[in-house]
């Protein structure tokens, strides 16, 4: 709950030390975020099996990955705010400056809460997906939201740094990295999705004898409209390449007739003109 990006209420003087708090609670998060991924993928290897297994794990797994990738643009964050904040102080403590950039430091702040509170987020709804209770779709729009947080702290991070800072093109690095982890997720989790619905289709047996016969005619039918559909799409498709094979020949200089006609004696040209518009002599 403390996580959830909110309006700052604190003194100036108080900026410098909520920055150090909230950086700090944003890397627990993330911790305790991935422990409690390593947790379920333990248990699913130990109670599930199958399509099941093979679907936890690979969602799971990408879900590591993104946690890794936010662990490490924390990381660049604080060494790039740690720069900033050496640079631009001059003679001023760090608290100083921060209350000074107030603004600034609240951006930061807030940046921090959403990317901590993301990452908790996310967790819970692969959980509930682990456990057959959630939706993938929500999954994946737990992710993306993340990865916006982590973009609003990459934001936040950059805009007092130097264009030339080594520190700042790591942030930009580990952003990419989120990026790629997080569509990582999104993969992973429509794959699982798609394997899980087809699985769930095929499962026939709980199903009454007059269940099966009923979806067996279903069946029948929709392999005769999809049969007929292929064999329009296939007529379709012949007289496409047919007109295709057609232009193309009168545009490489052949005649409808399968005769080639050079273009300096095709109709129109100067010689075809004076040889009656025919193109021959």
């Amino acid at each position: 709950q403390e996580l959830r990006p909110r309006g700052l209420d604190v003194k100036q003087e108080e900026l410098g030390d909520l920055v150090d708090k909230e950086m700090a609670a944003t890397a627990a998060a993330i911790e305790t975020a991935a422990a409690r991924i390593e947790e379920m993928l333990s248990k699913a290897r130990a109670g599930d099996t199958g399509v099941k297994l093979e679907v936890n794990e690979r969602i799971l797994g990408s879900c590591t990955g993104l946690m890794q990738a936010i662990h490490i643009l924390v990381l660049a964050s604080k060494d790039l705010q740690r720069e900033i904040v050496e640079s631009g102080r001059g003679a001023a403590s760090p608290k100083e400056f921060y209350a000074k950039n107030s603004r600034w430091t609240e951006g930061l702040i807030s940046a921090s809460k959403a990317v901590g509170w993301g990452a908790t987020v996310m967790v819970d709804a692969a959980d509930m997906v682990v456990q057959g209770k959630g939706t993938f779709e929500e999954l994946m729009v737990c992710s993306r939201e993340i990865a916006a947080s982590t973009a609003q702290l990459v934001a936040a991070s950059k805009v007092k740094a130097d264009k030339d800072s080594a520190n700042l093109c790591k942030l930009q690095q580990a952003s990419r990295g989120v990026n790629q982890a997080t569509a990582g997720v999104v993969a992973s989790t429509k794959a699982g999705k798609s394997q899980v619905e087809e699985k769930d289709s095929m499962d026939f047996s709980s199903m009454t004898l007059t269940q099966i016969k009923r979806q067996e005619m279903d069946s029948q039918v929709r392999v005769l409209e999809l049969e007929n559909q292929l064999q329009k799409e296939r007529q379709k498709l012949g007289e496409l390449r047919k007109k295709h094979y057609e232009l193309a020949g009168v545009a490489e200089g052949w005649e409808e007739d399968g005769e080639w006609v050079p273009d300096l004696l095709r109709p129109g040209s100067r010689m075809g003109k004076e040889w009656g518009g025919t193109g021959k002599p």
